[in-house]
């Protein structure tokens, strides 16, 4: 029997409510991960953020993603290609940069208890098609995070 807290990543990656969605998917790229919990100033988890929200939001927002995580070519041709003027451009990024994790955040939470057996995560990441689960310990504090990954690497 293997348990939660034998196959998940200790000391996972959050985002405050707070944090704008380009600092969020800086870290997400820095890190080579897809998502992390968002916490409040407590601690507690209130969403997850995903590059899936990510995508969503910029979407959304009618922002294009390489205004958020621009490489020198798109930041030279954007106007080109997309016939804008620097107004538009600007207030493109304007948008993107305001946009904060709490907007973008999935908020209803699926989690683990650290003492489960990675049966249960399976079940729920399966069932939810969920890519990952904050883990919780008896107290409801957050102490990991387990992903497909995980689950993958512990059989």
């Amino acid at each position: 029997m293997t348990l939660v807290k034998d196959a998940m990543t200790k000391d996972a990656a959050t985002f405050s409510p707070d944090a704008s969605v380009y600092d969020c998917a800086k870290i997400l790229r820095e890190k080579k991960i897809s998502g992390a919990p968002v916490v409040d100033e407590n601690g507690k988890v209130i969403g997850i953020l995903s590059e899936a929200d990510i995508i969503k939001i910029i979407e959304s927002k009618d922002i294009n993603i390489n205004l958020i995580l621009p490489s020198p070519f798109d930041v030279l041709e954007l106007p080109v290609r997309m016939k804008l003027g620097l107004d538009d451009v600007m207030k493109s990024a304007k948008k993107a940069a305001s946009a904060r994790a709490r907007d973008a955040m999935t908020r209803k939470v699926f989690t683990v208890n650290q003492e489960d057996d990675i049966s249960e995560a399976t079940k729920i990441m399966a069932e939810r098609n969920i890519n990952r689960l904050p883990v919780m310990d008896e107290n409801g504090k957050l102490v990991g995070i387990i992903t497909r990954g995980d689950v993958i690497g512990a059989i």
